[in-house]
């Protein structure tokens, strides 16, 4: 198997087990992260509807989640997409790192 493709996999698992990680230790004995914003304010930010969205996605309750936070479809979506084009066109892929990861760091900001 190609080395990318093995890197891809790999990170990816590590991402699952930590959001599954994370939820147990949510749901099972009420672990999490507390959120300034909220604690400050009583508003909940968009990192507040983040994790509850990704709770939702692993109960499988895509309309809670999609209505929680509507960025992580779209997100997941061009991840997807942007990771299956990177392991077919590497070269080509590294010339536009740049410019991606400003377009998602400025579509995050808008939206928060």
């Amino acid at each position: 198997m190609n080395k990318r493709i093995k890197k891809v996999i790999f990170q990816l698992i590590g991402l699952i087990v930590l959001l599954l990680g994370y939820y147990f230790l949510n749901s099972k004995f009420g672990l999490s992260i507390s959120c300034p914003i909220h604690s400050l304010t009583g508003f909940h930010c968009p990192g507040c509807g983040l994790t509850r969205c990704i709770f939702s996605i692993i109960r499988l309750d895509f309309k809670s989640a999609f209505m929680y936070n509507q960025l992580v479809f779209l997100l997941i979506t061009f991840y997807s997409i942007y990771a299956i084009y990177s392991i077919i066109r590497y070269k080509e892929i590294k010339k536009l790192n740049n410019k991606i990861i400003i377009f998602l760091v400025f579509i995050t900001i808008i939206y928060g």
